[in-house]
């Protein structure tokens, strides 16, 4: 049993496409996809429950805690992570599986953005990507690891409102391998978009300056947290 937990807020329209895919990526598994929408005000609640999906609401504006609502409630054997603004394939699901069974601890996939984005985000993303999963540490937008595994190092740390899979991930090293699949997933590059190169240059060097004080609040993280959204989907496989 398979379950994929999908924290969403204000994503009425990533969320279909997401849903669609996941399904897809699923193929005739036995899967079982929870959506935990957390405090939405557009109509993700009502995607959700159009797509026949198990629905967990809760109000807490924070990822971290949306994902753990959402592992709380799962019933399967494997817990796949899946950002409400991703798309992942059959090969992403049947690449964790296998190494999971090959006694991975967990894992990740690189990331390819969707849509078009600014030359200068693009250079961004190439070079931080190259380091972060040289690293072996795993995207938020899609993490993977086995009931037995996420209980062990205690889930996602609730105290923090960004890089919670940063520690996630060195906490699943500590258990065994990380895999990091070599096929992307396909993730929103909307932030990319709708914030100028300064914005957020200025929202990541307060973050590296202040340290982890800056992710156990939503002070500071406005390219995060303050809900801004494009009015039409752009990721896709």
């Amino acid at each position: 049993m398979i379950s994929f937990v999908v924290p969403a807020y204000n994503e009425e329209f990533e969320l279909p496409q997401t849903l669609e895919a996941i399904r897809v990526a699923a193929n005739d598994r036995q899967h079982e996809i929870i959506v935990v929408d957390d405090a939405s005000t557009d109509r993700t609640e009502f995607v959700a429950r159009a797509a026949g999906v198990r629905l967990v609401s809760i109000k807490r504006r924070q990822i971290a805690a949306a994902r753990s609502a959402g592992a709380r409630v799962a019933s399967g054997d494997v817990l796949f992570f899946v950002d409400a603004d991703t798309r992942i394939n059959e090969n992403h699901v049947s690449g964790a599986t296998a190494a999971l069974q090959a006694g991975y601890s967990g894992g990740s996939a690189r990331v390819a953005v969707g849509g078009t984005i600014p030359m200068w985000s693009s250079v961004l993303i190439t070079v931080s990507c190259a380091i972060y999963f040289a690293l072996k540490l795993g995207a938020g937008a899609f993490l993977f690891t086995t009931r037995k595994n996420f209980d062990a190092v205690g889930g996602f740390d609730e105290s923090l409102f960004i890089g919670e899979e940063v520690y996630f991930s060195l906490a699943l090293h500590k258990l065994g391998p990380f895999k990091i699949l070599r096929e992307p997933i396909v993730t929103s590059g909307r932030k990319l978009r709708m914030y100028s190169a300064r914005e957020i240059l200025s929202n990541l060097l307060c973050v590296i300056f202040r340290g982890t004080q800056a992710a156990r609040s939503r002070e500071g993280l406005e390219i995060w947290y303050d809900g801004k959204r494009e009015t039409r989907s752009t990721s896709s496989l």
